[in-house]
């Protein structure tokens, strides 16, 4: 599902038909992780706007897949040739940001016994965010603008 040996390893871990994304099922998450890896900037740049709609719609509503898909994210940031690493840096910080479902909980509690559990998704997906806050420390020195804001701001936000 992608040509560069390593990257990515871990998606045939993930039971990505069994979850749910904002289309309905996740199945076509790892394809779209595929082509952001591969590292050509319109593919990547495309993939990446398709996986943003389905784990992180408007920027603000996450759904059940997006904490099986935070490491892979976190994966693509530390890989040089991949072309679009400033909007990953920017992906994760909206998850990070993320309290829709909270927040519209705390009006409408009926939500917390929803059949789908909306509210702990969303915090799945923060933590798996925080989870791997390390890796800001481990990304070298980036002359790009753009990357260095986006990482400082991910920073900020999630306090590493």
């Amino acid at each position: 599902m992608n040509d560069r040996p390593g990257a990515l390893a871990g998606l045939a871990q993930v039971p990505w038909p069994e979850i749910k994304d904002s289309t309905g099922s996740a199945a076509g998450i790892p394809y779209l992780l595929a082509d952001v890896a591969r590292g050509d900037e319109a593919a990547a740049t495309g993939a990446l706007d398709q996986l943003r709609a389905r784990i992180c719609q408007y920027g603000f509503v996450v759904d059940q897949a997006t904490a099986a898909t935070v490491p892979f994210l976190w994966e693509l940031v530390q890989l040089p040739h991949v072309p679009c690493r400033a909007r990953i840096l920017r992906l994760l910080k909206d998850i990070a940001d993320a309290r829709q479902w909270e927040t519209t909980a705390a009006s409408y509690p009926k939500l917390l016994r929803h059949r789908d559990n909306y509210v702990e998704w969303e915090r799945a997906a923060r933590r798996a965010v925080r989870a791997q806050r390390g890796v800001l420390d481990r990304l070298p020195a980036e002359p790009d603008p753009d990357i260095a804001r986006a990482r400082a701001e991910l920073a900020a936000t999630i306090g590493g």
